[in-house]
């Protein structure tokens, strides 16, 4: 073969690598979803190749924040002024949050929006990390930082729904995974729209059936998971007007 035994973990890590970038070009959104009218937000889902294998880096939040103290997710924030678009917005926040500068990260794509409690349009922005990136937590927002092969979100041990209410007062299901780390020697609880990010992302990247249910037609990921968010966002819309 004429290939030395320590260059074939850079292959493999680079055909990992490159498969999930293809995958991902075709589900890039771009900023079709940018001009609809809600306050805006962005999610850096930072993907790295470790043993050969997808990983997600997630946060968890400081215990002095006062929405959502001690829940896990990704890094981001809300939209600034100074944000030309949701990629920037991911980028800056990564940066505050984790330390990650925002020339270190391969932006792939935008993925379909969620909407959070707070009603904040929320987009997740994919890119590729360094597996060396050494995190610097902002102890004002993130108490910890912890690694998750992307697997998990297809295959996971520990899975379950849990009720949840939104803001109308519609009840709905979101996934709720349970994650033993054993490099922190610590159990994470992965839920909500977190959660609702990394499954899109793990369906998107491998293409096979979850190990549970989900709300997307497998068959037709694209539209189906378009359709599910315009569903939503047409839902919050009546509401609004109900209000009026």
């Amino acid at each position: 073969l004429g290939m030395s035994r320590r260059s074939f973990p850079f292959a493999s890590r680079k055909s990992v690598k490159e498969k999930a970038v293809l995958r991902l070009r075709e589900f890039d959104v771009g900023d079709k979803f940018s001009r609809l009218p809600l306050p805006k937000a962005s999610v850096l889902l930072p993907l790295m190749v470790r043993e050969g294998k997808l990983h997600l880096l997630l946060t968890v939040r400081s215990m002095q924040l006062r929405r959502s103290p001690g829940e896990v997710c990704f890094p981001g924030g809300k939209s600034e002024a100074i944000d030309k678009d949701e990629i920037d917005t991911a980028l800056r926040e990564a940066k505050e949050e984790v330390g990650l500068q925002p020339e270190k990260v391969e932006v792939i794509c935008r993925l379909v929006p969620g909407i959070d409690k707070m009603n904040h349009l929320v987009t997740p922005v994919v890119g590729f990390i360094e597996d060396t990136f050494q995190a610097i937590p902002n102890p004002d927002e993130v108490s910890d930082i912890f690694i998750v092969p992307l697997e998990y979100f297809v295959k996971p041990l520990n899975y379950k729904t849990l009720p949840y209410k939104t803001s109308s007062g519609h009840l709905s299901w979101v996934h709720c995974f349970t994650y033993d780390d054993h490099e922190h020697k610590m159990s994470f609880r992965i839920w909500g729209l977190t959660a609702h990010f990394a499954v899109f992302l793990a369906l998107v990247i491998f293409g096979k059936r979850p190990t549970f249910e989900v709300d997307y037609d497998l068959d037709n990921l694209i539209s189906s998971s378009e359709n599910n968010f315009m569903n939503l966002y047409a839902s919050l819309y009546e509401r609004k007007k109900s209000n009026l």
